[in-house]
């Protein structure tokens, strides 16, 4: 396979182009990996993640709540740094929620990343995001780190300017911004700068797939459950016909449209979240290969 290539604009200095390699460097080098808590995620984590790799553990409705924090959990007692993804509409009142970050306190989890989730009816008082991260914050539940959800493409079912201001009220709690899936650089920029344009700093992590084979992602979506499988595949109809491509899909293009960007001055592009669908053997090796590229 191919090495990554990185490629400086012809009518930069090269002191600029040389800033630009050492930040995309520094992307990657930093960037956090989610998985999905399947019976071999922590086995694969172990034997293929090293442990300065920060990670973020998925909720699926067909295993709920506790199989993501079971999972974080563990991985936290192995020295990895895990958050797990806190589904607002999975939590059924406060009592619940204490019960979950007393629980991920104690067992040293100092990470979350709080989603308002898919199902359809919320399972009690938090129906988004935002009511969670707000009852955290008045209970007294603190943690070193806590992410959120952007959207550069929108929602699908939630208005854009509807979006936008809740992100602008949740940026108030959290301490990074993590996009989902978008593959087209220009509307991640995009939508970056209207976000700072607006007044939001918040460091922002650019969601980007791992090097995965369709087959992979098959497997994956086949694990979730029929529901929220169903879900899984319509959003992910745009990776799907990326893997046919020979070799399946890699996202360098995606890391060199965004890397032009990190290193500029202002920028809240804080790095890139790889989106592994538990191929973290593959996606590792592609992220060693960028790195020596870059070294």
């Amino acid at each position: 396979m191919a090495s990554p290539h990185w490629s400086p604009r012809s009518d930069d200095e090269p002191s600029a182009a040389s800033r630009r390699k050492a930040a995309l460097a520094e992307a990657l080098r930093n960037a956090t990996y989610e998985v999905l808590p399947f019976r071999s995620t922590e086995d694969k984590v172990l034997d293929h993640v090293p442990q300065d790799v920060p990670l973020t553990v998925t909720t699926t409705e067909a295993r709920g709540l506790e199989a993501t924090v079971d999972l974080t959990v563990r991985l936290v007692k192995n020295g990895y740094a895990a958050a797990p993804h806190l589904a607002a509409r999975l939590v059924r009142d406060r009592a619940e929620l204490g019960e979950l970050a007393a629980r991920l306190q104690e067992s040293g989890v100092d990470r979350v990343f709080v989603i308002g989730g898919d199902a359809a009816e919320p399972a009690g008082d938090f129906p988004d995001a935002l009511s969670l991260l707000a009852a955290l914050d008045e209970d007294g539940h603190t943690f070193t780190n806590v992410g959120i959800a952007g959207y550069p493409e929108g929602h699908g079912t939630i208005r854009d300017d509807v979006m936008e201001e809740a992100l602008r009220r949740k940026a108030g709690y959290a301490d990074e911004i993590i996009t989902q899936l978008c593959f087209d650089a220009g509307t991640t920029l995009r939508w970056a700068r209207r976000l700072q344009a607006a007044g939001v700093r918040t460091p922002i992590r650019v969601g980007l797939p791992g090097a995965v084979n369709r087959q992979k992602l098959v497997r994956v979506s086949a694990g979730l459950g029929l529901g929220q499988s169903a879900r899984f595949l319509a959003k992910q109809s745009a990776l799907f016909w990326r893997f046919f491509l020979p070799g399946g899909y890699r996202p360098d293009k995606l890391v060199r449209g965004v890397g032009d960007q990190i290193a500029c001055p202002g920028s809240n592009l804080g790095g890139f979240h790889l989106f592994t669908f538990n191929d973290v053997a593959g996606t590792e090796r592609w992220r060693q290969r960028w790195l020596t590229r870059l070294s």
